[in-house]
């Protein structure tokens, strides 16, 4: 076969350069080398493969010590104060710590961290809010620039979130009247304030306020520095200081942050959606917080709590046994000696009479009534009371202490169902003479002279008939509420949660008081304050 002829010679094409040659690929393949040195690829570092997955570099996060030259008050025209709220517990509403927890002075809501990859951060860049503050330090910042504020006008704020007060402010409390006005225009009396009742914390709140009205106990939790002590006692002291706090935001406050603390210590046996028994969380509260206080077990008037609330009680007890004689009819003997025990009480508990049982036809709406000095007479020393197989005899000892916490039993229970006893203890508010029941000690006490208390806070309770068809079966419910004597205004006022009035001391005793708080007359003076 012939050969096709080329179009043109080779050596007539001109200008055309040799085609390059191929290199053999060996980039993957290592020369051998006789000895200790190593190819340079593996003396550098490792090349990434290809630009495009090089990564991007993130871009630099611009913080600033200060605000710039002029801009002071930046973002401070945002600030809602009517938003906020710092009477709730402090946790992030994100990731639910309580570490380093701001609050957002726009919206109110609470956030972990100030720093780039915070919440608070991520809040500020997402929805614009730029002014937060710290809820420990209680400094104010501006996010995402990080600098912090100071300016005065921001002092109105801190004060809310941790009011703090002087010892001059505090000792005229009960000397000079007060009052303020919320953000909304309301006028409030500071210290006599509503408290919200979440669901059914009402007995925690007549508590607390009765506790908040008691002056060396107040004094002592709105002056003190609690940083270093436990949360039972932190928590309270910045409760009863936000009761007294004259320029607060609104004309209430709400036991959230100190209730949260109370379930967690008593294990959920006091919480604020199921009602309790004020008598029995006022000793479980004053037992812990004594602990708070770093009081001693044993040590008797090692704390605040115990030196303003407990005193000594003398207790006789004589054996009772029964024997059977020859006619086999019981024989009830009594032991010859009398055990005496001294005990410590900081709460006593007052009994009262049974209700009759059958009553006239007329009478039937009759509530029957009793004097508190006939209640009393159970510490004179020389009624006995009946208990199993004892027999008791109380009698209060020197010195007294300066309050005395009286718990007028009006439940008992049986097999079925729970009584309520609805007799009425009439009292004066003013001029209790406690001698009777204390025993003589011319030591302390000259025989003879009154030992004058007056009446400091009322805790009533107000039973609620619930509806007969109701599917639960609640026949009644319970209400507390709680009178508290303003002595600046020489004023009584009444307390019901959020609701606020005034009231006459001479119709203390028509409602059916429960837990008393006295206050112990000083100086010696008698009966010349009754006609106040």
């Amino acid at each position: 076969m012939a050969k096709r002829q080329a179009a043109e010679a080779l050596e007539d094409i001109a200008g055309t350069d040799s085609p390059i040659s191929k290199k053999a690929r060996v980039e993957n393949f290592h020369e051998l080398h006789n000895g200790s040195e190593l190819p340079a690829r593996t003396k550098e570092q490792p090349v990434a493969e290809e630009e495009d997955d090089v990564d991007e570099v993130a871009p630099v996060v611009i913080r600033q010590d200060a605000p710039l030259e002029g801009f002071d008050d930046l973002y401070l025209d945002t600030i809602n104060r009517s938003l906020l709220d710092f009477d709730f517990e402090k946790l992030c509403s994100v990731s639910l710590s309580n570490i380093n927890v701001y609050a957002c002075l726009v919206c109110g809501k609470y956030y972990q961290g100030r720093g780039p990859k915070s919440h608070a951060y991520f809040h500020a860049l997402e929805v614009g809010h730029h002014v937060y503050i710290n809820m420990q330090t209680q400094k104010v910042y501006v996010l995402p620039e990080g600098y912090e504020v100071r300016n005065k006008s921001l002092e109105d704020i801190k004060f809310v979130s941790d009011p703090r007060y002087t010892k001059e402010e505090v000792m005229a409390l009960d000397q000079k009247s007060q009052t303020a006005w919320a953000l909304g225009g309301k006028e409030y009396t500071p210290g006599f304030v509503g408290m919200n009742n979440i669901k059914d914390n009402d007995y925690f709140n007549v508590v607390v306020q009765a506790l908040s009205h008691v002056p060396p106990l107040r004094n002592y939790f709105m002056l003190e520095d609690f940083s270093t002590r436990p949360e039972l006692a932190k928590r309270l002291s910045i409760l009863v200081r936000k009761i007294w706090n004259p320029r607060a935001f609104k004309s209430h406050v709400s036991p959230h942050e100190l209730l949260q603390e109370i379930s967690l210590r008593s294990s959920k046996k006091f919480t604020l959606t199921a009602q309790s028994d004020p008598v029995d969380f006022l000793s479980w509260f004053l037992n812990n917080l004594h602990l708070a206080l770093g009081g001693s077990k044993t040590k008797p008037g090692s704390s605040m709590i115990q030196q303003v609330f407990q005193g000594k009680l003398k207790v006789e007890s004589q054996t009772i046994t029964a024997k059977a004689d020859a006619g086999d009819r019981l024989r009830f003997e009594e032991a010859q000696t009398v055990q005496t025990d001294v005990n410590r009480f900081m709460l006593l508990t007052l009994d009262l009479p049974s209700a009759p049982l059958f009553q006239d036809e007329l009478e039937k709406n009759i509530i029957p009534q009793i004097p508190l000095t006939n209640i009393l007479s159970k510490y004179d020393g020389l009624k006995a009371q009946e208990h199993l197989n004892q027999r008791k005899r109380y009698r209060l000892l020197h010195p007294l202490p300066p309050y005395l916490l009286f718990h007028i039993k009006r439940f008992s229970k049986n097999k079925f169902v729970d009584e309520r006893n609805p007799t009425i203890v009439t009292f004066d508010a003013r001029n209790l003479d406690m001698s009777p029941y204390v025993e003589p000690n011319p030591a302390l006490q000259p025989p003879g002279e009154p030992i004058w208390y007056d009446l400091v806070a009322n805790i009533v309770h107000e039973a609620i008939r619930g509806r007969e068809d109701s599917v639960e079966g609640e026949a009644e419910k319970h209400a507390w509420k709680v009178q508290i004597q303003d002595k600046s205004r020489e004023e009584w006022v009444q307390i019901q949660d959020l609701y606020v009035e005034k009231t006459q001391k001479e119709l203390l005793y028509l409602g059916e008081s429960y837990l008393q708080v006295w206050e112990r007359r000083r100086g010696g003076k008698g009966k010349k304050k009754a006609g106040k």
